[in-house]
Parts: structure tokens; C-alpha cells; sequence
């Protein structure tokens, strides 16, 4: 029933999952249901989340593990990929349908979705200052690829599309790219942040004004699917 309802919540919103249509989704006979889930309603979006985060972070946690930055932010987009273009466009993020559409029914489920994103920033930006940022910018650097992934998913949905997801590939890998050879070696200067050339103070090297600009991403990454 957990299952069913994070599969619900990432096709329908919070709005939209109701128990009936939870039981009918899972099959799972209408008495299991309290006496699993005493909290009705609430309680099974709010495990619903966490089970969902849970997955993505096992993701991220495992491509921390292979010392891998540009494989954890490829698995993050690569998951995306997969679920966008085998549902048609219809799944986003069960998480952000929780927070967008929350009310007082399920209070406790906003704060699970706030730990969800919390638990991913830290294992992205723990592998960030592995690699050399300090952890202030690995802090930043890690949520400003999440927040860009879930905007880009909401954007494919939208307009029906891979192609925001796939710009936004582009963007972030050369973003994390040029702040990972930055890192804080003894080229950068006691006072240099991640990702800053000798020459300037952009935050990326030293012909790129804008701390942006990149045009290589994670775009070919494999389809991740079957997962909360």
C-alpha cells in the first residue's frame, strides 16, 4: 500500500490520493488499512515519502560510495529520464506533490518531505567536499542541482517534453564539473572559494564570466524505473 500510494502521489498529487483509490491500486483488502496504517490518510503519505526518498538517496548514496560526483548527479537525472518518458510525461516527484498541495490533514508528511531534501543536499554536498569544496559551497552546489532537477521535471511535465531535463543535464554537469576542478587547491589562494580561476572571482576558471555557461551534460545516462 505504500508503494502504491507514492505511485499515486507521483501521477495524481496529494490532492488526488485517497484511500479507495490506494486499496484499489494495491488490491490490499479495505480492513489492512487501519490496521497497518492507524493514522489513515496521513500516515500512509507520509511513509509514502519517506519510502520514496528513500530510494533516490540509496541512488545518491551509492554513487557516493564509488567516489563517483558526476555519477551521482547522472543517477539523479537518469531516474528522472526514465520515469518522465515511460509514463508519458504523467509522473513527477511524489515528494514536491506533497509539498505543493499540503493542508492540515497531513502536516507530518511536509515535515518527512523537508527531511527527504535535507537527507539528499547532505549526501550530494558530502561528496562535493570530498572532492575538494569546502562545505558551505558543497552545501549550495548540492542544492542548487536538486532544486534545478525538480524544476526541470515540473517543466517537462508541462510542456511534454525531455527536453528541459535534458538542458538542465547539460547546465549542472558542467556547473559541478568546473567547481570540482577548482576544489581548493593550493592554486586557488587562501581566500579563493571552489570553483574560482586563477584570474577571477566568478566561481568557475578564468575565460567564463558568469559562473555559468556550460554545454556538457549527463544526457546519456540509462533509464532508472520500477522504483517509488
Amino acid at each position: 500500500m505504500v508503494l502504491s500510494t507514492a505511485e499515486l502521489l507521483r501521477e495524481y498529487g496529494a490532492g488526488a490520493t485517497s484511500i479507495d483509490r490506494v486499496l484499489a491500486h494495491s488490491g490490499a483488502p479495505r480492513g489492512s488499512v487501519y490496521h497497518h496504517f492507524p493514522g489513515g490518510r496521513a500516515q500512509l503519505i507520509d511513509e509514502a515519502v519517506a519510502l520514496a526518498g528513500d530510494f533516490i538517496a540509496g541512488l545518491i548514496e551509492a554513487a557516493a560510495e564509488a567516489d563517483d560526483p558526476p555519477a551521482a548527479v547522472d543517477s539523479f537525472f537518469a531516474l528522472w529520464r526514465g520515469r518522465l518518458v515511460d509514463s508519458g510525461f504523467r509522473c513527477g516527484c511524489p515528494i514536491v506533490a506533497v509539498v505543493v498541495e499540503t493542508n492540515d490533514e497531513a502536516p507530518q508528511a511536509v515535515r518527512t518531505a523537508g527531511a527527504v531534501f535535507a537527507r539528499w543536499r547532505a549526501a550530494l554536498a558530502a561528496l562535493f567536499v570530498a572532492h575538494g569544496l569546502p562545505d558551505a559551497r558543497g552545501q549550495r552546489l548540492a542544492s542548487f542541482v536538486i532544486a534545478a532537477v525538480e524544476g526541470a521535471v515540473i517543466m517537462c511535465r508541462a510542456e511534454q517534453s525531455i527536453d528541459p531535463l535534458e538542458a538542465t543535464a547539460e547546465e549542472i554537469r558542467d556547473v559541478v564539473s568546473r567547481a570540482l576542478r577548482g576544489g581548493t587547491g593550493p592554486d586557488a589562494g587562501p581566500d579563493a572559494g571552489p570553483g574560482v580561476g586563477p584570474s577571477t572571482g566568478s566561481g568557475v576558471g578564468p575565460d567564463v564570466g558568469s559562473g555559468v555557461g556550460p554545454d556538457a551534460g549527463p544526457g546519456s545516462g540509462p533509464a532508472v524505473t520500477g522504483s517509488p
